[in-house]
């Protein structure tokens, strides 16, 4: 069931009126590989570009367009967000593992705020990065987990 359709088929918003608010949290991750030149200037945590550190920047970029999902996804209801949390590691293949918890307390789900703010968060280290090397990819984003609403999801 498509819930996004109306039963004319035309685009609508969810109805949520008479749904009870709930606890809902969300964790999406974007993974980023980098070729090992740029994974060079990797300093005290941090990759360093003219632009200044990428991570950093990043977290600050994605937690932003966490709070502006409504206005980026169209049918997305406007949330204004309890949390969101951003972090930013390097996994044992050298790739730049973003992870974004986003949560709240309402009628409808919190996923596409966190898979929005992994994914820019993976857009602003590419953008960061560029004049390094474009040999870089943005490899998935993918929702880990969902709490709350109808049912909960763990992908294992």
């Amino acid at each position: 069931m498509i819930t996004h359709l109306d039963k004319q088929g035309n685009p609508t918003m969810v109805d949520v009126t008479s749904k009870q608010a709930s606890h809902r949290t969300a964790t999406a991750r974007s993974i980023v590989c980098m070729p090992a030149e740029v994974l060079e200037h990797l300093a005290g945590g941090d990759l360093q570009s003219k632009k200044g550190p990428v991570f950093q920047t990043a977290i600050i970029a994605g937690i932003m367009a966490a709070k502006k999902t409504g206005d980026l996804i169209p049918l997305c209801h406007p949330l204004g967000l309890d949390n969101c949390n951003i972090t930013i590691s390097i996994n044992e293949l050298q790739e730049i593992v973003i992870d974004c918890t986003a949560s709240i307390t309402a009628k409808t789900g919190i996923e596409m705020e966190a898979l929005v703010g992994a994914s820019i968060a993976a857009l602003t280290v590419y953008d960061m990065c560029k004049a390094m090397s474009h040999n870089i990819v943005i490899k998935e984003t993918k929702l880990l987990s969902k709490t709350g609403g109808k049912r909960d999801f763990n992908r294992a």
